[in-house]
């Protein structure tokens, strides 16, 4: 494609208005053309194939303090994006490369490439670097290899884990030896997903009664590591089933992203009952464990020691839907959206 053939302006969903203390709606979101920068020394730009929707982004949309800053309104929100390089100024990419970026939520962008890194089509399917192959791989890794301190035969309940991260974290922890995985999820075809497809050794629908006691039916014993991506009540309960010496990995906090009222944990003090610990982490100061979490899971996907499911919107214009979908659990595994 020629300099001439490169587009000068673009679609990008902006961000209207901040929804504080409430869901997002439509009218919080509008989609416009943007001008894009004339490509500089040090740059791409990208043609985006595929978009991510996260969780996180919930919290970019408020103006409270976080872990990331938040969106601008008024302004082209942004995420994780796969995409093919249309025009380099940049050493060691090429037009035709496939790249992983921080500019979704647009149709085009202009990326300094220090940014970006390749993403190979003939390991995995593109889709997948925003996946098990992703930011929510990586994280899941992390979370097990580094914080969960695992031992072998150890008990592990992970919630919200159909998701992205949940399914492959559970995964992670049986091939790095855990005796038992119990995974929590919010409909009965999700929990037979977790048993049937993502080897998980028990599961239950956390709409069905009280969580601890589906632990307490489940991990009659306790469990030892706790992976958390909800938080609230699965978080009270699994503090309640505590084993002497369990870690809990704090990934997430989805039940807590629209400011609705927080249930528990009102049990903090078994943390010392039990003189466990509570962890959480940023991914972006743990990366020096994506290249290994590549090497080990490549081969895991050869093998089939790791699975994984999409779930992709296509259409740039359905990226929010994909993202509401998303946050009401309608998907299974990495919500992606196809452009």
């Amino acid at each position: 494609m020629t300099d001439a053939q490169i587009p000068t302006t673009s679609r990008a969903w902006h961000l209207e208005h901040r929804p504080e203390g409430r869901h997002p709606v439509d009218s919080d979101f509008a989609i416009r053309e943007i001008t894009l920068p004339e490509l500089q020394e040090g740059q791409i730009f990208v043609e985006n194939e595929f978009l991510s929707v996260d969780p996180f982004m919930r919290g970019r949309m408020s103006a409270k303090k976080s872990y990331i800053e938040p969106f601008e309104v008024g302004a082209p929100m942004d995420g994780p994006a796969v995409g093919r390089v249309l025009a380099s100024k940049a050493d060691g990419f090429a037009v035709g490369d496939h790249v992983f970026h921080g500019l979704g939520w647009r149709e085009h962008a202009v990326v300094d490439a220090v940014t970006a890194y390749p993403v190979d089509p003939a390991l995995a399917p593109l889709s997948a670097y925003l996946g098990v192959l992703g930011i929510p791989g990586v994280t899941a890794y992390v979370g097990i290899e580094r914080f969960a301190e695992l031992h072998e035969g150890d008990t592990v309940y992970i919630s919200g884990a159909a998701g992205a991260v949940g399914s492959v974290a559970g995964q992670i922890a049986k091939v790095k030896g855990a005796g038992r995985v119990i995974g929590s999820a919010g409909s009965d075809a999700k929990v037979a997903e977790l048993t049937e497809t993502f080897g998980f050794d028990a599961a239950f629908n956390y709409k069905d009664g009280a969580i601890a006691d589906h632990l307490a039916r489940l991990a009659p014993d306790g469990i030892d590591v706790f992976f958390d991506n909800v938080g609230g009540e699965a978080l009270e309960a699994a503090i309640g089933a505590l084993r002497t010496h369990a870690r809990i990995v704090l990934s997430g906090m989805v039940s807590q992203y629209n400011d609705e009222p927080v249930v528990g944990p009102r049990n903090i003090w078994n943390l010392a009952v039990t003189r466990s610990k509570l962890v959480t982490f940023m991914i972006t100061e743990e990366m020096d464990l994506q290249q290994p979490f590549f090497q080990e899971a490549a081969g895991w996907l050869a093998t089939g020691r790791l699975t994984y499911r999409e779930t992709v919107a296509t259409g740039f214009e359905n990226t929010l839907e994909a993202y509401f979908a998303m946050m009401r659990g309608e998907n299974s595994g990495k919500m992606v959206v196809a452009l």
